[in-house]
């Protein structure tokens, strides 16, 4: 995220601006469908990219987030999501008073489905919501930013070091078109963490970091009659690399980008161990339960990181900094020095009673756009921190010391070579129903 707001042009001629490309050269054609839905009531037009939880959520905060924004276009691999979804932002929109059901337009032939149908909705709007399973993200970036759209997409941003690259690539492309991108790393959004950001001098130098996403997991879908091994892995992606990328790169990201963020830089390597010892079935998948990660920065600090997925267990999602002069609690959104004399606390109350993150990110999104103004390169971080999650997947799945740059140079891309019902997925199970799952030491990546 940064600042870089330039003429105040109308929210119209912005959306037509962000066509042209440094140099001055037309990247596409100027009166797209997309820009005739612009003229016709001024409205921010949205395409929702990923029907599920959270694409719902997010195609929400967009409706509420103070601007003239119509919901004009969605695109889910499956029908039934689309349908649900559908129904329950209307559902929300109708009960919450606040009239914006009617900025919800998309009658059923602007509802595409299946592997390509992400090109026809992204075509219609001028702003872009990436929610689909992180597997898919890099292409439909690559495809929003090719057409010119501004952009929101959740973390993370890749599932291995090919998609990262990819990424990076078309971040500086959306710069040079001066094309909004808000990632959902919504701490950067969440003015406790703000604010802890700008008084984070006070512990002087950072010399090591811990993060936790510790807790008890989140939902299987079991395999039903009929369904394809792509389906079936489509349906349930949180269990497979090339859709997810392991818990360590779908939640933890947040813990390890916000070390990354007060650092002001990325792990030079990694090294850790991890396994899976309770969520074990047939119905996980090939991801591990649990991950501890050493990572070690550019000027020899260290974060110890950790990620856990087994019930019963205690829950924590915390960071923690210590410097040289003191410790900040973020939780807590609290830094003290060594002798426990506070010196900042953010206020959790009255006043400053902490905003949804999550609303904060489309409201600040929606309300640069509408301005006409550029202010949000959030791309080239969230690949950053994704590669992050990735650099520790590898050294607990292998038990090596991984290092970054010969990691996110590799080329590795474990991803099908055709998006199809029918093709072939790039993990299957063997004769017993379980999938082949990563053994540290004996598994290598060079």
């Amino acid at each position: 995220m940064f600042n870089d707001a330039f003429n105040n042009n109308s929210r119209r001629d912005f959306v037509k601006n962000s066509s042209l490309i440094a140099g001055g050269l037309i990247a596409a054609p100027m009166f797209t469908r997309a820009n005739y839905f612009a003229g016709a009531d001024d409205a921010i037009k949205v395409a929702l990219v990923g029907c599920g939880g959270r694409g719902t959520g997010a195609a929400m905060q967009a409706l509420l987030s103070g601007q003239n924004v119509k919901l004009v276009a969605m695109c889910d691999a499956f029908a039934d999501n689309i349908e649900n979804c559908h129904k329950a932002l209307m559902a929300e929109a109708t009960s919450n008073g606040k009239g914006i059901e009617k900025n919800i337009d998309v009658p059923a032939d602007r509802r595409f489905t299946g592997f390509d149908g992400y090109k026809k909705a992204i075509a219609l709007a001028d702003v872009v919501i990436l929610t689909t399973p992180p597997g898919f993200r890099p292409i439909h970036f690559d495809e929003a930013i090719s057409q010119n759209k501004h952009v929101f997409m959740e973390k993370p941003v890749a599932t291995d070091p090919a998609g990262v690259q990819k990424v990076l690539a078309t971040a500086l492309i959306a710069k040079q078109k001066k094309l909004n991108v808000v990632v959902g790393l919504q701490r950067h959004y969440q003015t406790s963490y703000r604010e802890l950001f700008q008084n984070k001098d006070l512990i002087g130098d950072i010399t090591s970091a811990h993060a936790w996403w510790n807790n008890d997991g989140v939902w299987v879908r079991p395999r039903k009659a009929g369904q394809t091994e792509m389906e079936y892995q489509m349906r349930n992606w949180y269990y497979f690399n090339w859709l997810c990328g392991d818990h360590i790169n779908e939640q933890h990201i947040h813990n390890l980008d916000v070390i990354n963020w007060f650092k002001g830089g990325y792990p030079v390597k990694a090294q850790g161990s991890g396994g899976r010892q309770v969520r074990n079935g047939k119905e996980n998948g090939e991801i591990f339960d649990h991950h501890s990660v050493e990572y070690t920065y550019a000027d020899g600090s260290i974060l110890t990181s950790q990620c856990r997925h087994i019930p019963g267990t205690s829950s924590k999602v915390d960071e923690l900094f210590i410097g040289t002069k003191g410790k900040i609690f973020c939780n807590a959104a609290k830094i003290v020095d060594f002798k426990g004399n506070t010196l900042f606390q953010y206020a959790k109350k009255g006043k400053n009673l902490e905003k949804d993150p999550y609303q904060t990110e489309h409201e600040e999104l929606f309300a640069a756009i509408a301005k006409g103004e550029y202010k949000f390169a959030d791309a080239e971080n969230g690949a950053k921190s994704t590669m992050t999650s990735i650099l520790g997947r590898m050294a607990t799945y292998s038990g090596q010391v991984i290092d970054w740059d010969k990691a996110i140079n590799s080329g590795i891309d474990i991803h099908p070579k055709v998006y199809a019902w029918d093709a072939p997925t790039p993990t299957n199970p063997g004769p017993d129903g379980f999938y082949p799952i990563a053994v540290p030491g004996v598994t290598k990546y060079f």
